[in-house]
């Protein structure tokens, strides 16, 4: 059997893109990671066995795409709100409670997508125009949007549509993988795109990650919230904007209805509340901390905005607001539980 570390050195390069292949299969960072593990375990049992007959990546996308449809025989998919139901039409009522054991989908920090996969605060992307997980990032394949959308595909076309139009294998590769012809390969991919067309994913949602318009707005989004200015942030929103916050299944759309229950969640216009700038789906993000019981600011959510430029002046605004309200992911963000007010 080939030497543990010898296999580390040629295989670890490709964790950050196999964890975005795993994550657009299976909705869920924490499933990705445990399915990159199994995926690594299996192909150093295997080494030995492995002749060269096709390139290493691709023989580990080749474990990777089979883990995760073994995993999605016995999983429920992982949506969003708003794939759901019709958005709440009273933005003055609580939001419904979180339906026990429900998967969400969950949004997966851009530190985690580059070679290695590593965890450290601030980490970003390579943009190298070689380097394989800035290719993925760069096409906005892992976007909230699309990742969502996926999401309500059944697991082969799911695995066909990511193997074909993001990483570019021919249909002959795909049909070899999966155990079945080219046509029904060709087939599977018709049906995919025309579902990914009906859920209206647009690439003009996608921006660069260093852009710094891109960046401007989430800028100006922390300051909305640090300074208690409603109207700024209402300056921010598509007049279509939409909120969700999984786990509740309440989501609304419209800047109205949005900034209308804001302001009933927040009696203080915002004020007690601490946002530090992240990253995760390609798109900005904000870690939230709300102040409590001694001023101490604790985790509260990880919001992903996704930004759309404004047909007037080509400036960014905020179509989408996902808030996801799951403390557990801050420890994936590299960030703690509690923030230094």
């Amino acid at each position: 059997m080939v030497d543990q570390t010898e296999f580390a050195r040629l295989a670890n390069p490709y964790r950050g893109e196999l964890l975005a292949h795993c994550y657009r299969m299976v909705g869920s960072v924490h499933d990705a990671e445990d399915l990159v593990q199994e995926t690594y375990l299996r192909a150093w049992r295997s080494f030995d066995g492995f002749e060269g007959r096709t390139s290493l990546r691709r023989w580990l996308y080749r474990i990777a795409t089979n883990r995760c449809l073994t995993a999605l025989e016995r999983a429920a998919r992982r949506p969003l709100p708003s794939g759901l139901s019709r958005p709440a039409e009273d933005a003055d009522v609580p939001p419904a409670p979180g339906e026990p054991g429900m998967p969400w989908l969950e949004p997966v920090p851009d530190a985690l997508l580059r070679p290695g996969g590593s965890r450290a605060v601030g980490a970003r992307v390579p943009s190298g125009p070689d380097d394989p997980a800035a290719i993925v990032t760069g096409r906005g394949s892992v976007r909230l949007a699309l990742v969502a959308a996926m999401q309500h595909l059944p697991a082969r076309q799911r695995a066909v549509l990511i193997l074909r139009d993001v990483l570019d294998w021919r249909a002959a590769e795909v049909a070899d993988l999966l155990g079945m012809t080219t046509a029904a390969v060709n087939s599977l991919l018709r049906r995919a795109r025309a579902r990914i067309e009906e859920a209206a994913v647009g690439e003009d949602e996608v921006s660069e990650p260093d852009d710094p318009a891109r960046r401007a707005v989430l800028d100006r989004y922390v300051a909305a919230f640090h300074d208690a200015d409603m109207d700024g942030l209402s300056r921010l929103l598509r007049d279509d904007a939409i909120l969700e916050m999984p786990p509740s299944p309440t989501w609304f759309r419209g800047r109205e209805a949005v900034m209308r229950f804001l302001s009933s969640q927040c009696a203080d216009g915002f004020g007690g509340k601490r946002l530090i700038p992240t990253a995760a789906n390609g798109q900005p993000a904000a870690a939230v901390y709300i102040r409590g019981a001694g001023g101490a600011y604790r985790a509260h959510s990880i919001q992903v905005l996704t930004p759309s430029t404004r047909e007037q002046d080509g400036t960014y605004e905020i179509a989408r607001i996902v808030a996801f309200l799951d403390t557990r992911l801050f420890a994936l963000f590299g960030l703690p539980a509690e923030a230094v007010p």
